[in-house]
């Protein structure tokens, strides 16, 4: 059995394993607190060992809760509506009503949802954070112009848009899917264009992306902070090129690979690890 084979069986069969391994070093770093005699440098070591073990448990635990959480999700029906002169021109799923069908489904799982907004002068920025009972948590943010649209004031305009961020950042988070599309997002004034409506498609596609290759980008980026290319190129290797591509984007632009984890990629040690995978396929085939 492969290594990474090894650990998404450990993720999936339940957590004793880490659970024991955390449980020792906490047992080793009690008795060594008592002892004067102790290697500072070495309680150091031990702690941060503790730390990327309760760190990666959590990871874990995320990841196997979103899974059975995924077929459990509703498609949340399409109440709100959008009238131009009378006329109803398209439907969308309310943010409230969105909240509603998925909050039980979150506490049952040991998932909550909150927010954060940040406003400037040109625009305004939703981040949605979802956390896990067990400590880890994910962030999606979306970066937004002030709505104008109407005969909204200042504050109509940034409450407009932050129930359409929120609206949309749930749905990216969690993947949710409505009875139909809201297909001119007239709602807070912001998809006046077709430039806009395809950066928002794009970025709820990425997220969405994401969200399916969470466990394969998550053995990527362990192994990559791990400097394990061989466990990182076998991970890589269970993408598609089309998904690489895809996944290939840049941190600045709300990619999922930080730079230096783009660099590590990059790298000649990655590039032959990539190579001996390769071979490997081509001779087992």
């Amino acid at each position: 059995m492969s290594e990474l084979a090894k650990r998404d069986d450990i993720e999936h069969k339940g957590e004793v394993a880490p659970m024991v391994a955390s449980n020792a070093i906490i047992n080793v770093i009690e008795r060594a607190s008592t002892n004067p005699e102790v290697d500072i440098d070495k309680m150091e070591r031990l702690l941060v060992m503790h730390e990327r073990i309760t760190e990666r448990d959590a990871k874990a635990a995320f990841s196997a809760a979103m899974a059975e959480m995924q077929g459990e999700l509703p498609t949340v029906s399409e109440k709100g509506e959008i009238s131009v002169n009378g006329q109803v021109r398209s439907k969308y799923a309310r943010f409230e009503d969105i909240n509603e069908a998925v909050r039980p489904i979150l506490r049952k799982h040991g998932f909550a949802v909150s927010f954060r907004t940040k406003t400037d002068s040109q625009s305004i920025s939703v981040t949605g954070i979802l956390s896990h009972k067990q400590g880890h948590s994910e962030e999606t943010t979306m970066q937004l112009p002030a709505d104008l649209s109407g005969a909204k004031n200042t504050v109509q305009s940034v409450g407009s848009s932050v129930s359409y961020g929120k609206r949309y950042v749930l749905q990216a988070m969690l993947n949710i899917t409505t009875s139909g599309e809201d297909d001119d997002g007239r709602a807070a004034g912001l998809l006046d264009s077709e430039k806009a409506q395809a950066e928002l498609n794009g970025h709820l596609n990425y997220v969405a992306l994401v969200r399916d290759l969470f466990q394969t980008i998550a053995a990527i980026k362990l192994s990559l902070s791990e400097e394990d290319y061989d466990t990182a190129a076998e991970a890589m290797s269970e993408l598609t090129e089309a998904e690489k591509t895809r996944l290939w984007k840049a941190p600045t632009k709300g990619g999922i690979f930080t730079t230096d984890e783009r660099t590590k990629m990059k790298s000649d040690e990655f590039g032959k690890a990539m190579r001996r995978r390769n071979d490997d396929e081509e001779a087992e085939s």
